[in-house]
């Protein structure tokens, strides 16, 4: 670590020699180029360093990066070199416009990318505890920083006539929590699942959500000509049918618009491109409306946030290019504009220990008093309380607004800023003291130990199902049971027919769409989803070529399960070629569905026991999985079973197998439990490929689930156990090969 920390410390020495040099030679045509790369270079460096370094102590590495700034400021760098820290951080001229422009555009990105982590399905559940905590927790330190602006000496002020909005400013840069820093903070902590940790999320939710509303309308305000009644009830009102409109309309537009672009363009990170034109697009309504651009970047960051595709992909590119690029940059450029020497003024000093007091005394009797009401317990209350103290990254934007605005001055800017570090700095122990004695309630264990076996489960994370079907019974049968899944998960579904009869008929639907959305329809919706629910998103592709060519090309769009339901499925004691050369052309996960039994004259017959074979490995835990689902859908039960093979020379007092088997069929127990199914454990002894067909014949289950590893070679094979199965006479069978 100290030979990179010497690297770094290196490279930036290097930096501030080039950029002296070619700043002190403003006629060299190449000056403004390099002096701005030598600028991001530093702010990039210092930013990473001090982040780092800040998050090693329990602190966002937000604080870091502005911290960075700071010392590149006038505060440090200027009192050490003032000619050097002038010449490469100008305070005017052409240079200071190319920076603070990719500042403030990193203002819209910095939004994007908090909207996008903001869940409003974390809200509802707790939507009392959460709403009371904000509206208290906003009120109180917002009149105490409006009352401070309007008893603040007229020397403090930077336009005396314009007081009303310095004190709106005041009062919003003080009230105001950052979901940013909470959400950090709360996960590093591991307590963004608890209860109090999911209502200090939401609550900053709605403080953020709440809080850049009222910004828009006081921007609104801080415009040239003062205070007109018109131009303010332009902003309400246009702020008002905009986030109607977006929340009513902007989650299917915005899905489709990612979908299109997604699956239209062949180029790289076209759902990137898609997103950052959304932003733009919708900035610049509300910047026509009369709001600024920050409102439309947030709310577009929340429509991205609630896309049932591609949230991973979507995540890793657009999060690692704000956070590497442009929080540092944005960070930094705060802190340069922060002049610590302000505080040498004894009116300054005062005034910034009173906007911490204000700020810290008013939001956590707030979330006190709004926990209390919400239901919440004594130590609950507190921990919300610490919680909801922390400010960071949203004051310094809104503080840059209001210098934007010209109802801020210097000195106003620094001492929020300061206030912002102290009050997030702060909240990291006193949260961890407070959460420290919150115990946890019976119903939020059973709760978190559902979603950590979800985190890591297969059919949780399961965002895209491809389909390769036909009108036969084993197609008809794929279709249902996809849609019993896709519609107890919101799963985005894609028909691919592979009869030639639908090749045929370009305008017509498929007949697989319609069996999906009906059973999506019928299937039951798992605690906490609406009772009206969107039907399932499903569409059928025209096949162009032969399926098996069309698979890969669909693959490429991002699926996360392919699900091949094809007559004839087994040819002579295999699977048949088509059905070989379709998955086999999937790199991925993916499902065969077999009819047969009563599935095979009736698709649509309703399963009341589903056997799921287990063996312990994860392929097989996929497996039961799966069946848990569809029999979650159908109000069915599930029987696993585990088959033991006594090994030669294992002596009858050797209890480890029954050990094993006890912990590989409590698991799936747990699993049913956790979803509501019940789950009937049953051990045999024996060779497998003969007791899992035997149990067949007892006639008690309609459909077999096995999760199946797929082996070496050319052909599609499985193992001896699947295909005594599949060769037994029996129900219908559903093989998922989750390891692709």
């Amino acid at each position: 670590m100290i030979g990179r920390k010497r690297f770094f410390i290196s490279v930036a020495l290097m930096v501030l020699t080039v950029g002296s040099a070619f700043a002190a030679d403003p006629g060299h045509t190449e000056s403004g180029e390099v002096l701005f790369i030598v600028q991001v270079v530093l702010l990039l460096i210092s930013g990473r360093l001090l982040g780092e370094a800040m998050q090693r102590i329990g602190q966002p590495a937000v604080t870091g990066q502005l911290i960075a700034g700071v010392l590149l400021g006038p505060s440090v760098f200027g009192a050490i070199w003032p000619d050097l820290q002038r010449m490469i951080f100008p305070s005017g001229g052409e240079q200071t416009s190319t920076i603070e422009v990719v500042s403030r555009f990193g203002i819209l990105m910095l939004l994007l990318l908090t909207g996008m982590e903001t869940d409003l399905g974390v809200v509802k559940p707790i939507r009392r505890a959460a709403f009371t905590v904000s509206v208290t927790g906003i009120v109180l330190p917002f009149a105490g920083g409006f009352i401070l602006g309007q008893f603040m000496p007229l020397a403090m002020l930077p336009d005396p006539g314009r007081r009303l909005i310095t004190s709106l400013f005041l009062g919003t840069a003080l009230s105001i929590s950052s979901v940013k820093i909470v959400a950090v903070v709360v996960r590093d902590m591991g307590f963004m699942r608890r209860l109090v940790g999911q209502v200090i999320i939401a609550s900053a939710i709605v403080d953020d959500t709440i809080g850049w509303i009222i910004m828009a309308i006081t921007f609104g305000l801080a415009r040239p000509g003062g205070f007109d009644l018109a131009t303010v009830g332009q902003s309400v009102i246009g702020t008002a049918l905009f986030l109607i409109a977006s929340f009513s309309l902007g989650p299917r537009a915005t899905f489709i618009l990612i979908r299109w672009a997604n699956d239209k363009f062949v180029m790289e990170l076209p759902v990137i491109s898609a997103i950052l034109v959304l932003m733009g697009v919708m900035a610049l309504i509300t910047y026509a409306i009369g709001v600024n651009t920050f409102l439309g970047a947030f709310v577009a960051g929340i429509l991205v946030g609630q896309s049932p595709i591609l949230t991973k992909h979507i995540q890793e590119h657009l999060r690692g290019l704000i956070v590497a690029l442009f929080m540092p940059i944005f960070f930094g450029v705060a802190g340069l504009h922060t002049d610590l020497g302000a505080l040498a003024s004894f009116s300054m000093l005062l005034l910034s220990l009173g906007m911490i007091l204000i700020a810290s005394l008013g939001k956590f009797s707030g979330a006190l008093v709004g926990g209390a009401l919400g239901g919440l317990t004594v130590r609950e209350s507190l921990a919300l309380a610490c919680g909801m103290n922390a400010r960071g990254s949203t004051e310094v934007i809104v503080a840059t607004l209001g210098v934007t605005a010209g109802v801020l001055n210097q000195a106003l800017f620094t001492a929020i800023v300061v206030m912002a570090v102290v009050t997030t700095m702060a909240m990291p122990p006193m949260l961890r003291l407070a959460l420290s004695h919150v115990p946890l309630r019976p119903d939020e264990k059973q709760r978190l130990e559902r979603e950590a076996t979800e985190a890591r489960g297969f059919v949780a994370n399961l965002e895209r199902v491809l389909m390769a079907v036909d009108d036969g019974p084993s197609g008809r049968l794929a279709s249902r049971l996809v849609g019993l899944i896709a519609g107890s998960r919101r799963i985005v579904t894609t028909v691919l027919p592979v009869d030639e009869a639908a090749e045929a008929e370009p305008g017509s639907a498929h007949g697989a769409e319609a069996l999906v959305k009906g059973a999506g329809e019928q299937a039951e919706k798992p605690e906490g989803r609406p009772e009206k629910t969107p039907p399932v998103d499903v569409e059928t592709v025209r096949p162009k070529a032969p399926v098996e060519e069309m698979v890969p090309e669909q693959a490429r769009k991002g699926y996360d399960l392919l699900v091949v339901g094809v007559e004839p499925a087994r040819e002579e004691g295999r699977f048949s070629a088509r059905v070989g050369q379709v998955a086999l052309s999937f790199d991925g996960p993916f499902a065969i569905v077999v009819a047969r039994g009563p599935h095979h004259e009736d698709p649509d017959r309703t399963e009341r026991d589903i056997l799921a074979p287990v063996t312990g490995t994860d392929f097989s835990r996929h497996g039961a999985e799966v069946a848990i689902a569809l029999a979650r859908a159908v109000n069915a039960t599930v029987t696993a079973l585990y088959v033991e093979s006594k090994s030669v020379g294992q002596s009858r007092g050797d209890t480890t197998g029954t050990r094993n088997e006890a912990a590989i069929l409590r698991e799936i127990e747990q699993l049913g439990e956790q979803q509501g199914v019940t789950v009937n454990a049953i051990v045999r002894r024996g060779a497998a490929e003969i007791e899992v067909p035997r149990q067949l014949l007892s006639g008690q289950h309609d459909l077999v689930v096995m999760g199946v590893s797929r082996r070496p070679g050319d052909t599609l094979f499985f193992g001896d156990v699947p295909d005594a199965v599949l060769d037994s006479t029996g129900p219908s069978v559903v093989l998922v090969s989750s390891q692709g």
